[in-house]
């Protein structure tokens, strides 16, 4: 495939090196504060889009509006995550978004949700979640954070989350940056008498860009707004 690169930073880079593996070409590598409207796109067959979250959304949105399926991992931007899904409705568009791409993380996800149905009527444990990543990501909470708080949410009495959390209806979410750390997420249930804990460590960055290769391979040729649950078939 011929595949458009927003954002050339680690993961561009990361992303080029496998998908050349992987036997596809990337013509266009997108830096951050590029006109896109000047670019032709009309050789692409799939955008994956690892900008900033200020161009997250212009550059998902201009993909959809020319028909080239988009695979977005850029969090940040979710106020105008409705506005995609409804413009790739409009257009009969491919999309998919997901705050993690790694394979391991996805399955995580999975995880932590049965572990909070499990949970959530064993009143006397209190859950916590810990992120820690590299100095350079620039939200906090990471997305994937806030897609494991979600999970929790779904299934217990809980009903949102905070960096500082003081109510005991709100996921108390410790984040932190340290050095070039590629990803951790814990997710801890404590009594008096014990705890429960699962963890996530992502031991470089090749994982987040192989689950990305592998839902753009997935989506070409496809229609709807999608996530990994499809790709990956965990439905």
């Amino acid at each position: 495939m011929n595949i458009a690169l927003f954002g050339y930073g680690k993961m561009g880079k990361m992303l080029e090196k496998l998908g050349t593996e992987r036997g596809h070409s990337f013509p266009l590598k997108i830096e951050l504060e590029t006109d896109i409207s000047t670019i032709d796109f009309s050789s692409i067959d799939v955008a994956i889009e690892f900008s900033a979250p200020e161009s997250a959304f212009e550059n998902i949105k201009h993909c959809l509006n020319n028909n080239i399926p988009v695979v977005s991992g850029t969090t940040g931007w979710l106020d105008n995550y409705q506005e995609a899904i409804s413009i790739c409705k409009q257009q009969n568009g491919a999309f998919i978004y997901a705050s993690n791409f790694s394979l391991g993380v996805n399955i995580f996800f999975e995880l932590n949700k049965k572990l909070a149905k499990m949970m959530a009527n064993v009143k006397d444990y209190k859950v916590a979640m810990e992120e820690i990543h590299h100095i350079h990501k620039l939200d906090a909470p990471s997305g994937t954070a806030i897609t494991l708080a979600e999970g929790i949410i779904e299934h217990t009495h809980y009903s949102g989350w905070d960096l500082d959390a003081k109510s005991d209806f709100e996921i108390p979410i410790s984040a932190r940056r340290e050095a070039e750390v590629p990803g951790t997420h814990g997710i801890r249930y404590s009594s008096s008498v014990d705890s429960i804990e699962i963890r996530h460590t992502a031991n470089n960055r090749e994982g987040f860009a192989l689950g990305a290769l592998i839902a753009a391979e997935w989506i070409k040729g496809k229609k709807g707004v999608f996530s990994m649950k499809d790709v990956l078939n965990l439905v």
